[in-house]
């Protein structure tokens, strides 16, 4: 019986695509479509206006790496993200973001998907994260905020609703609707 080596951070830096460090392997993650896509770079564009506004924190686009340090975990890679921790030049950068944007792709429906999906937002939470958006752009058209002080009961933000992450951003808002245009 031979053993699959434990991957390491060495490895995810040389992973082809984006990838995260979960339980000593590296887990790839597929392209994402056009609606995913749309969401999550809106989001971030959202996120990089703010920071040029608010300060005390700056945001980040698709497939920033950032390494935790977590029995079952090693990395986040997640959407969009707002981060307050120090640069790290062309390193991935140390510590969970405080605000973190998963958008659903085809894949991330189902009993299976969802339990993949509340198992990384409790290690999100476990790692510092305090809020955590959950973007559905294929179904239900909505946003469900998970904080990390209350994590099994997220608002439910839908069109017409405006979206916070606080406490993870203070005053920072984002009309729903800007995300499924």
């Amino acid at each position: 019986m031979t053993t699959k080596p434990r991957a390491t951070v060495e490895d995810l830096y040389e992973a082809q695509g984006k990838a995260e460090l979960v339980n000593g392997e590296l887990v790839h993650m597929s392209p994402t479509g056009d609606l995913p896509s749309r969401a999550a770079s809106a989001i971030f564009m959202r996120l990089r206006q703010f920071e040029a506004s608010a300060g005390g924190g700056r945001a980040y686009a698709d497939n920033t790496g950032f390494l935790v340090r977590l029995p079952g975990r090693e990395s986040f890679s997640p959407d969009a993200a707002f981060y307050g921790g120090p640069r790290s030049g062309g390193k991935f950068l140390e510590g969970a973001p405080v605000f973190a944007v998963e958008v659903r792709s085809e894949e991330d429906y189902g009993k299976r998907a969802e339990a993949k999906m509340a198992a990384k937002r409790r290690d999100y939470f476990a790692a510092g994260t305090k809020v955590v958006w959950d973007v559905d752009v294929l179904r239900e058209e909505l946003v469900r905020v998970f904080r990390a002080a209350d994590p099994e009961d997220p608002r439910v933000f839908r069109r017409g609703e405006i979206a916070d992450a606080e406490p993870a951003v203070p005053g920072f808002r984002m009309p729903v609707e800007e995300i499924f245009d």
